[in-house]
């Protein structure tokens, strides 16, 4: 029984060897932030570029996505398992894929090398960024969490990247592996190429995907038209417009960026943009079992942002920690909102109050426990007031 047992692991194993290199492009998604939104745009642009793709995201939710862009949401008996990918990359083999874009799902070291040295086989490597995340996994430092993403890198490949923190560690890695590593330029991308996408959509995801559509001979406008098409993650930062009563509430979904550096990079570029208007509220919403990103969000909070934010409203759990945390990181205690755990009319009602005619409120922290009912009851006023203007 064993010796079959064995044997018949042998054989898949050497059927999937022979279905991942059946697919001539395969494009392997690592980083700590964007992840879902860079795999996304790449399968596009591809689609767009007349390559037969399957795209795979794990996102917040999992989905497959079709060479003619339309989705399935993809199933789980138990929780996620990276011998996932294994179904995904047959199903692509059957469709005869020409391109297959994957979006990594491993966290542990041991899994991240497993995933691309026995699964994906990649031909382009993919490193969004390297952020301070799954810190108790990956690490501490930004080197020990760049070692572990970097064990995705394919040999003798091509490693494409937006990182500006920490580029010469991971240009390190690449080399010791001897592949190419490509650098991509924000700075490369227009504002006017921007205002395209139907959501808010970040420089550098779209600046990483153009760099590697080039190597793949799509040309420019070709891969923005593809990416305009694309459709956003249900992580992607989405904005939801309320009017009652001669009041107006902007409200930007940044709850998928749960790290500081990112929640950070999100205020500034709404500010930079000049989004920011009226009454500036931070929506924080935390976890009891997630109190070390809550302090790292409210040491953010209250060394880089008490002096551009007019309000911050805790919510969720273990709020008066992290109100006692924030006051201690500096944020003023006359400018802090603390509701608890309540129901999202209550933090909409909030909100309304203490807007005196317009406000912009940017959610943040830990999108599980209250933070969904939130934004479902943002988005439905929201299409509440446009069924009616309709």
């Amino acid at each position: 029984m064993v010796l079959t047992a064995s044997v018949l692991g042998v054989i898949e194993y050497h059927l999937h060897q022979r279905r991942i290199y059946s697919i001539p492009i395969r494009i392997h998604v690592n980083g700590t932030r964007g992840k879902s939104s860079v795999t996304r745009l790449i399968g596009a642009a591809l689609r767009e570029g007349g390559i037969r793709t399957i795209t795979k995201v794990t996102g917040t939710y999992p989905r497959l996505i079709l060479e003619d862009g339309t989705e399935t949401s993809i199933f789980r008996r138990a929780n996620a398992n990276i011998i996932e990918q294994l179904s995904i990359v047959k199903f692509a083999s059957e469709r005869k894929a020409e391109a297959l874009v994957i979006e990594c799902m491993a966290l542990e070291p041991q899994y991240q090398s497993i995933t691309e040295e026995k699964m994906i086989h990649a031909t382009i490597g993919v490193i969004t960024n390297i952020r301070l995340d799954h810190v108790d996994i990956m690490g501490y430092t930004l080197r020990e969490v760049a070692n572990v993403l970097g064990r995705t890198i394919p040999n003798k490949q091509h490693l494409f990247t937006s990182e500006n923190q920490i580029p010469d560690i991971l240009k390190e890695i690449a080399n010791d592996k001897k592949c190419s590593i490509h650098f991509s330029n924000v700075f490369d991308v227009t504002d006017e190429e921007m205002n395209h996408f139907k959501y808010i959509e970040h420089k550098e995801n779209v600046a990483l995907v153009l760099s590697i559509c080039k190597h793949l001979g799509i040309e420019r406008s070709v891969a923005l038209k593809g990416m305009y098409k694309a459709n956003p993650d249900s992580g992607a930062l989405m904005r939801y417009d309320v009017f009652d009563s001669g009041k107006e509430i902007i409200f930007y979904n940044g709850f998928a960026a749960n790290d500081p550096q990112s929640t950070l990079m999100i205020w500034q570029k709404l500010e930079a943009e000049k989004r920011l208007v009226g009454s500036k509220i931070l929506l924080l919403n935390t976890r009891q079992d997630r109190l070390d990103r809550a302090k790292q969000l409210a040491e953010m909070v209250g060394e880089e942002i008490k002096n551009d934010a007019d309000l911050l409203i805790l919510i969720g759990q273990s709020t008066d920690i992290v109100e006692s945390l924030t006051k201690d990181f500096g944020f003023e205690k006359d400018k802090i909102i603390n509701l608890g755990w309540t129901k999202p009319e209550n933090v909409f009602n909030s909100i309304f109050e203490l807007t005196k005619d317009i406000s912009t409120v940017l959610a943040i922290g830990n999108v599980g426990g209250m933070g969904n009912p939130v934004v479902e009851y943002f988005f439905n006023k929201s299409l509440a007031l446009e069924n009616r203007s309709n």
